[in-house]
Order: structure tokens, then C-alpha cells, then sequence
């Protein structure tokens, strides 16, 4: 086979899912079609009749072009994966298990930043009472996560608010708790952020972070981290987990627990991608399918690279607990 005839031959949209979710590149897996099926030249057996959503011509790249930022597509089709009010890992049962040492209470009030669709404001406020306020840099993910929290009955607990994360300079008000999941390693000046945090975060008060760490400096120069760079819908700053609790340090917050979650984390990628097939199936079936796929497509390619990146352990998802020094609560030091 020629090579100009390598270039046209596309790996159907099946195979692509199928292939990343179960480690495999699926650049490397066209390759090998291919080369099976110049072995296979020769016989004269007809091919398996394929089905018309494997036959659809559906890649990534044939796509309209869009902004990296959040569409309305990629909101929903977030949403089929990750489940309703949530475009990343993590839904309700997780995030009560990860918020278990915040001890939150319905007097408590909770600020959190990089709010997304509102999934994890609504889920404490509901489970503990708590009184959330979200800050979220992309309109689209505002607007809908406030739609989301009216239709909970949730407006006033889970309150989302759009913020520009780099011009911050302070909180409207204090806080008993502080949460940033997958926030911060899109803020460049981190130390500002966390500065601004610890002001508005009361003596005694704790805060949560998962976020993701570069797990040496010499993985910014790989080729694998400036392709998932270019891939990320924000550019992204992650820094050394040493570096990430120096600034709390400086900051007066003392880091209680710091751990490496990145296995529970590929874990409920997997799972949650397991089964696109079924919702590829599903949406070719609207009107709008094929650019429905299309968008689901670049959802699956966008968390191949993040999970390849926490697979190599060049990036590692970093969970910590911390509290502000003055006045903190007794028994820290059992955890």
C-alpha cells in the first residue's frame, strides 16, 4: 500500500474509542489495520458487512473548527460521560468520600474555585447543608451549572459565580472552607490565587485541593507534555507537588495530607469511558448525530492525553488537606 493511500485510510470512530480506553495509541492501531490489510490484498474474501454507525466517516479533525473553551456541545456531551453536572472524574459518591475530613456542617460555609457545571457544590450541599459559592472562569459552564443548581432547588446553597481567575484580588466574603478540584494548575500566578484564598478562609479553617503536578522538571521539555499543553482547553501551569505546598506554606496553610490519588483517578476515567460506544450509538441516531460524534470524539482524544500523561507518571493528581495555622483545629495531627 502506498503511502498516499496510508493517508486516506481513516480508523473508524469504534476502533479510536475502543483502542485508547484500553491502553492502546490509536495512530498505532490504524497502522497495524493497515498493514493487515496489505498482507490480505491478495484473497478474494468479501469484508464483514459493517454497520452504519462503523461505517460513518467521523473524525476529529472534520470538525468545524471551535474556540478551546467549553461549547454547549462538549457540555453535554460531557455530561453523558461524566454524568449530570459534572465534565470530569468524580461524581457524587466520590466527592463525599474525598470532602470526609473537611467535617462540613449546614453553619459551615465552603468557597470553591474552578466550579465547573456545579456537580460537587450541589452534592455537599445537599449531603452536609453547607453553603457553597463557586467561582468559574468559562460563561457556558456558569450559566448552565446556575440553571443546574434552580433546578435542584439549590440557588441559594450552590451559588456559581463567573470569575477571572488571573485578575482576582480578593473574595467577597470568610469562609470555613475552601475547595479547588483540577483548579489550580490552570492558574499561572498560583501563589496569588492561594494567597487570596488563606485572606477570606477563617483561623481554623481547612481547605481541600486536588490538582494536577509535573512529577519532575524535566517533563515540561517531553514531547508527550507539549502535546497534551496544545491539547488542553486552558493553558495549563502545573508545577512540582514540593513547589504546590511551598506556596502553602508560605502562605500560612500547613499541609495535613498529601497523597498521589492518580490511580483512583485513571480508574474512574475508564470506567466512566467504557461505555462511549453505547453514546456514539445513541447519538448517531439524532438528527445532529455525526457532529454530535465528532465533539465526542475530541472528548475521548482530550482524556487519552491526560490519561497517558498520569499513566507515564508524568503528571500525578495530587489530593491535599490544609489548614490555616492560626487557631487550627486539634487532632490535625492524627491524619
Amino acid at each position: 500500500m502506498s503511502s498516499s493511500d496510508e493517508k486516506k485510510v481513516k480508523l473508524p470512530w469504534k476502533l479510536r474509542l475502543k483502542a485508547w480506553w484500553e491502553g492502546y495509541d490509536p495512530e498505532e492501531l490504524r497502522l497495524r489495520l493497515l498493514a493487515q490489510a496489505g498482507d490480505d490484498e491478495t484473497q478474494s474474501a468479501p469484508a464483514p458487512e459493517k454497520t452504519e454507525f462503523e461505517t460513518r466517516d467521523v473524525e476529529p479533525s472534520d470538525a468545524p473548527e471551535e474556540e478551546m473553551g467549553w461549547s454547549e456541545d462538549a457540555v453535554n456531551i460531557a455530561q453523558y460521560i461524566w454524568g449530570e453536572g459534572y465534565c470530569g472524574p468524580g461524581g457524587p459518591e466520590y466527592i463525599v468520600a474525598l470532602s470526609k475530613l473537611l467535617a462540613l456542617s449546614p453553619e459551615m460555609s465552603m468557597l470553591q474555585i474552578g466550579a465547573s457545571l456545579g456537580g460537587p457544590a450541589r452534592v455537599l450541599a445537599d449531603e452536609f447543608g453547607v453553603w457553597m459559592t463557586g467561582y468559574e472562569e468559562s460563561p457556558i459552564l456558569v450559566d448552565k451549572a446556575q440553571e443546574l443548581s434552580k433546578m435542584a432547588g439549590l440557588e441559594r446553597k450552590a451559588v456559581i459565580t463567573q470569575y477571572n481567575p488571573e485578575e482576582i484580588e480578593e473574595f467577597e466574603r470568610k469562609f470555613d472552607r475552601a475547595l479547588a478540584k483540577e483548579a489550580l494548575f490552570t492558574i499561572e500566578n498560583k501563589a496569588k490565587m492561594i494567597a487570596a484564598i488563606e485572606d477570606k478562609l477563617k483561623p481554623g479553617g481547612l481547605i481541600l485541593i486536588t490538582d494536577y503536578v509535573i512529577s519532575s522538571e524535566a517533563v515540561v521539555a517531553s514531547d508527550s507534555y507539549k502535546e497534551w499543553k496544545i491539547g488542553e482547553r486552558t493553558t495549563p501551569y502545573p508545577v512540582l507537588a514540593d513547589d504546590l505546598k511551598a506556596i502553602l506554606k508560605k502562605n500560612h496553610l500547613q499541609v495535613r495530607v498529601s497523597e498521589d490519588i492518580s490511580p483512583q483517578y485513571i480508574e474512574m476515567i475508564n470506567q466512566a469511558w467504557a461505555g462511549a460506544d453505547q453514546v456514539a450509538a445513541k447519538l448517531a441516531k439524532q438528527d445532529d448525530g455525526t457532529k454530535q460524534i465528532q465533539t465526542l470524539m475530541r472528548e475521548a482524544e482530550f482524556w487519552a492525553r491526560r490519561k497517558k500523561m498520569l499513566e507515564s507518571g508524568e503528571l500525578q493528581l495530587l489530593r491535599i488537606v490544609a489548614n490555616k495555622k492560626a487557631g487550627g483545629p486539634g487532632g490535625m495531627s492524627d491524619w
